[in-house]
């Protein structure tokens, strides 16, 4: 076959598939970046929860108005390596104050999207679940215990996704979790799905098709359903 195609046929064909050899390779590359990320993350969650008596960071931080603060992303900056940048931030104001508005391109690496090109800038597709007995209450809910409250399991839990929309990484925006509505928008860095970080540390990767039944156990932590996680492959 090779001699068919000639000098010029067989350098395309050589060519081409180096191209899509290469682009398989490295969307492995940033799948395995993506669920390093995410396991970090959610190792600073827990590392967090240590540090204070087992209480979870809440979603976001409210003020007296009762207006959004902060996000949980700035609270474990501290367990994830970021103390400096912490120490940065005024807590009692917003996210997008004076001061604060200027760390928000000081963005850690392991916010970053690893494939494609957010519409904000240093905006990020990390996000947690919040509200409908997800891990994360929704505002006025207080915090979960950890692990007191999985009791579907730390394992069987998601605690972060990457969301379909990126948002500011300091900025309180998370997916809203509603049992009686249509499930959150995965996805926005793989085409065929998205990973998730479940409260055990552990990252896997869901396929666009899993059982919705078996997402919406995974997404809550007391609900207690049977969880058949391989269903979400």
């Amino acid at each position: 076959m090779l001699r068919s195609l000639g000098v010029v046929g067989i350098l395309l064909t050589l060519a081409a598939f180096a191209v899509a050899t290469n682009g398989r390779a490295n969307e492995g590359d940033d799948k395995n970046k993506s669920a390093e990320n995410l396991k970090k993350l959610a190792l600073g969650i827990i590392s967090y929860a240590d540090a204070n008596g087992g209480k979870m960071p809440p979603a976001a931080t409210y003020g007296k108005d009762r207006k959004p603060l902060h996000s949980w992303r700035v609270l474990i900056l501290p367990y994830i390596d970021e103390d400096k940048l912490f120490k940065q931030f005024k807590l009692d104001e917003p996210w997008d104050s004076a001061n604060n508005k200027k760390l928000i391109e000081k963005m850690p690496k392991v916010f970053e999207p690893i494939a494609g090109k957010p519409k904000e800038k240093h905006a990020t597709h990390y996000q947690v679940l919040v509200g409908g007995g997800a891990a994360f209450f929704g505002p006025g809910g207080g915090v979960a215990n950890y692990p007191a409250s999985f009791t579907d399991g730390t394992s069987n839990t998601m605690l972060i996704v990457e969301a379909a929309e990126a948002a500011p990484w300091t900025k309180p925006a998370d997916l809203t979790y509603d049992a009686k509505k249509p499930l959150p928008k995965f996805g926005g860095l793989f085409k065929e799905g998205f990973h998730a970080a479940f409260a055990d540390g552990h990252v896997r990767f869901i396929g666009k098709d899993a059982d919705k039944d078996t997402l919406r156990a995974a997404i809550t932590a007391s609900g207690g359903e049977v969880i058949d996680l391989d269903k979400l492959k």
